[in-house]
Parts: structure tokens; sequence; C-alpha cells
């Protein structure tokens, strides 16, 4: 079975997945370095080169391509954008959404341009959480507020959370 882990910039989704992927003796994969290696470039570079709409694309390819077993997948934050991406990421195991407050998130997200989150004109972090929360619940088939959890509370409800679902 795969576990993957959506949620948005700096919740922890690559942190805790390669934790939790050490901890169930799991492989792991982390869908933004298999873009930046695909494309040869990083994130912010690709999103300003080709538009976030192109970028979306790509993400959505690598992520349709990926056939795993028995791995811990993190995907990059804008991944729920693309229905046939997150369709296919179902369809490999069980989705975790890893929820993460406002405030926790502003902590941890000192750059956002750095990490490629694009905001559109006018739009504030409050508004990108509000837009895309409804979307990483749709797919979601375990929701975890991890916002005031550290990383070792995060990996361990993670795992629980997984062995009570199977």
């Amino acid at each position: 079975m795969n576990i993957i882990l959506t949620g948005m910039p700096a919740s922890g989704k690559s942190t805790v997945g390669v934790i939790l992927a050490k901890v169930l003796g799991c492989d792991f994969v982390d869908t933004d370095l298999l873009i930046q290696r695909r494309e040869k470039a990083c994130l912010k570079d690709i999103i300003r080169a080709k538009g976030n709409d192109a970028f979306l694309d790509i993400e959505a390819d690598v992520c349709k391509s990926l056939q795993t077993e028995n791995t811990v997948i993190a995907t990059g934050g804008s991944v729920i954008y693309r229905d046939e991406a997150m369709r296919h990421l179902k369809s490999l195991g069980v989705i975790v959404y890893l929820k993460v407050g406002t405030d926790a998130l502003k902590s941890r997200l000192h750059d956002m341009k750095e990490r490629g989150v694009a905001l559109k004109e006018g739009q504030s972090l409050e508004d990108l959480i509000e837009e895309r929360s409804c979307l990483y619940e749709r797919y979601a088939d375990i929701t975890l507020d991890e916002s005031d959890l550290g990383l070792e509370e995060t990996v361990q409800l993670v795992r629980s959370s997984i062995m009570q679902l199977c």
C-alpha cells in the first residue's frame, strides 16, 4: 500500500514522508524532486519560465506517471488543482491531508516564492488556504490537523491513523 501526503507548502509532507517511510520500512518519493529532475530546473524557475498553468500540467503528468508499491509519496501543494492527477494518486493508495493552521503556516513559510507558491494578484495566504482546503479535503481519505504537533508527533499520528484504516 502507498501513503500519499498532501497539504499546503510547509505542511511537512517531505519531512514527515521521509521519516514515515523509515519507520514503516517503505520507499519514499517526493514529486517535487521528480518534477525538478524531469525539467532540469527548480520549481520556481519552471513557474517563472513556463507559467503556473504549464507547471500544474507538468506536475499532473509526473504524478499520473507514478507506479509504486509500498511507498510514501510527498506531493507538491498544488497537485490538487488537477483532478486527473488526484484520481490517479487515489488509485495508488491512501491520501493523507496534513492540515496546518494559518498561523503555523506563516511561521513556517518565510519566502513563499522560493518554495514555488504562486499567489494570484491580490490573493493572501489565507485566501490560498481557503481555496485549497476544500480540495485537499475532497480527495483525502484521512485529514490530520498537525498545527500544534511536532515532527515526531505528526509521524506517529499519520502512522496510527493509517493502521486504524487498514
